[in-house]
């Protein structure tokens, strides 16, 4: 039997620290439209600008270029308008930086794994924790090629990280691609143009508290008025004081709209983002703002009065309800999306299901269990070669925004979510509980079963059932119940065997300091030990 790796502890997972809602913009005309265009299109190329002179200082950025940056940008918008440009130009190359050491942490895997199967005879079969050789002598010359293409690909990676240069593109990497592929995308050049160009506006900005309506630069009035606060070129488009432009359309929050109107009013910070939806030729804004921390429930308390198991797989959630003692109550249920189609409706569908969970688990006044999945280490094709279904259908999941999405719409509805080690859950659940919860009446699957394995584990049981008494009756006749005797006793996993000599087990047959040889009687020709004493005969009379 392999050794298992360490289990990582359950915990409680932390609510959100922001919120942010999206409404349309109606009833705009088309100088409005006009004003948006101009007004993204300037400080785009803002935007751009300053991200360049950012990468290009790479390593050598401080607090006193930061500064000489923003005078630049103030001068041709506004000193709010170059915070807000500079503030995100920081957020995106820091993204892209973490992004560059996940690269180099992928190449590294990647070589170590192609040295390893090329050190292997070819055709070897590898184990569960290690792949074996390549199965060809072919296959074995093209993973050498990619060796060296991966090595050079790394030093690379190494060589920019180390004289801080990322790769970064404003509007997005596999936009700028499409360029290239269009017949592919179903685009023409000038609707491709007019994503690009809407990619690259920027029409963004902080919020700040204090200030009048918590923004200064976009501003939405409680009476659903729109304002923008025009850049230092486009001030002769204003079409109000102090150079702003007020929008004919109105907007209407309708999720968290007390919310949002109680900050407003109390001039709390609100940011704002304006953008285009070019396939549908409508505008959006999207309002944020933080929320203080909320304390988390002690997983103690999260765990009362039982929880419920949820399995994440490629096309639904399985889930069943488990009492305290990690005991299955009630029926399995499966809440299943499809994530075939544009990713609009795959985030519909996701969503869809985790209000239905949501709203279970509320009517039960339940905790959720889930698996802290990360399948970063599994995506690669060095790791599992030919596999290419099994590759797609772990890309597929959406394991990280289904627990973004999950974890603040529990906050929400006042819902624990408790994250365990996703290790061994869908083995050993099937294992111990896919047939014994299998019946007449229910066939329990694999997932279900593995739901009652991330319920235990969350709870602190072991994933180990108990089994029904013995036959007989409820001492050992029949031998252990499963996980009801001590650890390290002999056959605890299994029924145990019989051995003779003494029910307590302390010395077995003949083992004893005084015990002789017990079975010397029973074997012909050999003098047994109580021969030699005999007992007088009891007196007839006194």
């Amino acid at each position: 039997m392999g050794v298992l790796r360490e289990l990582s502890a359950p915990f409680v997972v932390p609510s959100p620290s922001g919120v942010a809602i999206r409404t349309r913009l109606k009833g705009l005309t088309v100088e409005d439209e006009e004003v948006l265009r101009l007004v993204g299109a300037h400080l785009g190329r803002l935007a751009s600008r300053d991200l360049k002179r950012r990468c290009a200082e790479g390593l050598e950025h401080s607090a006193d270029t930061w500064a000489e940056r923003k005078r630049v940008l103030t001068g041709e918008s506004s000193s709010r308008w170059a915070g807000s440009i500079t503030k995100a130009t920081h957020d995106q190359w820091a993204l892209s930086r973490r992004a560059q050491y996940a690269h180099i942490q992928n190449l590294e895997a990647g070589v170590r794994t192609i040295a390893h199967r090329l050190s292997l005879p070819v055709g070897e079969k590898g184990t569960k924790r290690a792949p074996g050789g390549y199965r060809t002598r072919q296959e074995w010359f093209a993973k050498t090629r990619r060796l060296h293409l991966l090595k050079d690909r790394l030093v690379a990676e190494r060589a920019d990280r180390e004289a801080g240069r990322v790769r970064v593109v404003r509007g997005g990497k596999r936009l700028a691609r499409t360029r290239h592929h269009l017949e592919q995308a179903q685009l023409t050049e000038t609707e491709w143009r007019q994503w690009w160009e809407a990619g690259r506006w920027f029409l963004q900005a902080d919020g700040e508290s204090g200030k009048r309506l918590g923004n200064e630069t976009i501003r939405v009035t409680p009476d659903s008025q729109v304002s923008i606060k025009l850049p230092a070129p486009l001030a002769h488009l204003a079409n109000a004081e102090h150079g702003r432009y007020v929008l004919t359309g109105t907007v209407a929050f309708r999720h968290r709209s007390e919310e949002w109107a109680d900050r407003v009013e109390a001039n709390r910070a609100v940011a704002y983002r304006i953008h285009l939806d070019v396939t549908r030729r409508r505008w959006y804004i999207t309002a944020s703002w933080t929320i203080p921390p909320v304390k988390t429930v002690p997983l103690v308390q999260a765990r009362a009065d039982g929880l419920i198991g949820v399995d994440t797989n490629a096309d639904h959630l399985a889930a069943w309800c488990l009492d305290e003692y990690g005991n299955p109550v009630g029926a399995p249920r499966r809440f299943s999306f499809d994530l075939n189609g544009p990713a609009t409706y795959r985030d519909a569908q996701v969503r869809h299901a985790l209000v239905r969970l949501l709203h279970w688990a509320k009517r039960h006044r339940l905790s959720i269990a889930i698996e802290d999945l990360d399948f970063q280490a599994e995506k690669t094709r060095e790791k599992h070669g030919r596999r290419k279904r099994f590759r797609k259908l772990i890309s597929g999941m959406p394991v990280s925004k289904l627990r973004a999405r999950l974890a603040s719409m529990a906050a929400e509805l006042g819902i624990t979510i408790v994250a365990i080690d996703p290790a061994y859950t869908s083995k050993w659940g099937a294992q111990h509980w896919q047939k014994p919860l299998t019946s007449k009446n229910r066939k329990t699957t694999r997932h279900h079963a593995a739901a009652v394995a991330i319920g235990r584990r969350a709870l602190g049981h072991p994933i180990r059932r108990r089994t029904a008494p013995p036959p007989h009756d409820q001492s050992e006749r029949a031998g252990h119940r499963t996980v009801q005797a001590i650890s390290g006793t002999p056959g605890r996993e299994e029924t145990r065997p019989r051995i003779p000599g003494p029910r307590t087990r302390c010395a077995r047959t003949g083992g004893g300091a005084k015990a002789g040889d017990q079975g010397a009687q029973h074997r012909p020709g050999y003098p047994a030990e109580h021969e030699s004493w005999h007992q007088d005969s009891l007196p007839l009379s006194l």
